[in-house]
């Protein structure tokens, strides 16, 4: 399937930093990305769960924010895009399953980092950041919806699924909003 001229103004629009175009480009591709993270990790006999699926596809989309888009710039329109980027999520997520399960073997996995649930092998943990200063500037610049979804997560510890509840926003949404501010912050941090 060629490239549609759909998906063409819309990665045009995020390489051009358009208002709205990130936004646009992860309601249209998250779906995509959680059908790649399920998938990948069914190949691969690992359990997911929801946090887990959230943060792998966090990490999808932070390779896709890293240094300007690099990812996206690097598309050269071959192909139709959602195949690009299931190949580009697939290796993000192998990348990412095959890194915790090295890191939970050496015994190396701290207790804020996210685990791979293994046939029931425990809790999992998820990653919050506790510097409230590092809270505050990744609030800055972001719309109200997000700052709500970050001060929910990081200063009151709620779970996806109980922001999901209060804020009435799909849960599967949660994560991306996340990946979104600390890409930002990243951001802001590499200019500073």
């Amino acid at each position: 399937m060629a490239l549609t001229e759909v998906d063409r103004s819309l990665l045009a629009r995020c390489l051009e930093h358009h208002p709205g175009a990130w936004r646009d480009f992860v309601d249209r591709f998250i779906g995509l990305f959680v059908h790649v993270v399920n998938h990948t990790a069914h190949a691969r006999s690992v359990r997911l769960s929801s946090d887990d699926i959230d943060d792998l596809c966090a990490e999808v989309f932070l390779t896709l924010l890293a240094d300007d888009f690099a990812v996206l710039r690097r598309f050269r329109g071959r192909c139709s895009l959602a195949t690009y980027l299931a190949v580009i999520a697939r290796r993000v997520v192998v990348r990412e399953i095959a890194r915790r399960r090295k890191a939970e073997a050496l015994g190396h996995v701290p207790a804020h980092k996210a685990s791979l649930d293994r046939a029931g092998s425990g809790p999992v943990h998820e990653r919050r950041i506790d510097d409230e200063d590092e809270i505050q500037a990744m609030l800055a610049g972001l719309g109200e919806r997000d700052a709500s979804v970050v001060r929910h997560f990081h200063l009151e510890g709620r779970s996806y699924s109980e922001i999901s509840q209060l804020m009435g926003i799909p849960e599967n949404s949660i994560g991306p909003t996340l990946a979104r501010a600390r890409g930002r912050l990243r951001q802001q941090n590499v200019r500073s």
